[in-house]
């Protein structure tokens, strides 16, 4: 059975060409991204707030159905108290001492002080409906100015990635294609670095004798070694992948 070959062990100086290439690539996506700027966060910002308006709004609803339920039941225990009362004075019409009356009194006294009781709850609770109605009608128009927001926002970044979709789908198949010919421990170093540099340059070449990344000077002896590729060699300042300036 035919044994699959190794990969072949790339040199210093081709794996520094390769991550070279790949920043190249990369930077051209961070490019094309660029273009959209803030737009990305602000719409995610937009759909945010448009979820917590609309959360809101279903509480607020949700609460005024329960107050004014609450004012319902109150109505209908007042009726019941009311019919109480009719039924309590018949029966005083009938007793036959004193004691019965008062028992019958308290009766009604009971039911009197509850119907004051729902009285004052139901006039407490369309005072808080009234004061959440506002709050929701306000919520509602904030809802309102922020989906159109919303909506004009997602159209204009829509329109910027269809203009660039192409484009950037290209690159990123290019730059998947760029980092099978890199080492996994060296990808895993570029993409660190590519994620703490604001810039994403993990890769850069030596300009005027300094960093391309954070532009500190860089000692003779180090461009020397440098330009020989014979090891891969980071800034002392910035940790950033240094490459001759004959690569880039």
């Amino acid at each position: 059975m035919a044994v699959k070959a190794a990969k072949k062990e790339l040199s210093i100086a081709d794996k520094l060409e390769a991550l070279f290439q790949l920043q190249k690539i990369d930077s051209e996506i961070d490019k094309l991204r660029t273009v959209r700027g803030e737009l990305p966060l602000e719409v995610q910002d937009l759909e945010d707030e448009v979820a917590g308006l609309q959360t809101r709004i279903s509480n607020l609803e949700e609460e005024v159905g329960l107050l004014e339920t609450e004012i319902s039941d109150r109505k209908n225990a007042s009726k019941d108290s009311e019919t109480a009362i009719s039924k309590y004075k018949e029966q005083q019409n009938n007793v036959r001492n004193n004691r019965e009356y008062e028992s019958l009194s308290k009766e009604i006294e009971f039911q009197e002080l509850e119907i004051k009781l729902h009285d004052k709850k139901s006039k407490e609770a369309k005072f808080k409906i009234e004061s959440k109605q506002e709050i929701l009608t306000e919520a509602k128009t904030q809802l309102e100015l922020r989906s159109s927001d919303l909506v004009s926002k997602k159209s204009e970044l829509d329109l910027i990635i269809s203009e660039t979709q192409v484009d950037e789908d290209k690159l990123l198949k290019s730059s998947e294609n760029a980092k099978k010919n890199i080492e996994e421990r060296l990808l895993t170093a570029y993409e660190r670095l590519r994620k703490n540099a604001k810039n994403g340059l993990a890769v850069v070449p030596v300009n005027r004798d300094s960093c391309g990344g954070c532009f500190n000077k860089i000692p003779a002896q180090r461009q020397l070694d440098i330009e020989m590729k014979k090891k891969i060699i980071v800034c002392e300042h910035c940790g950033r992948i240094l490459v001759p300036k004959l690569i880039a």
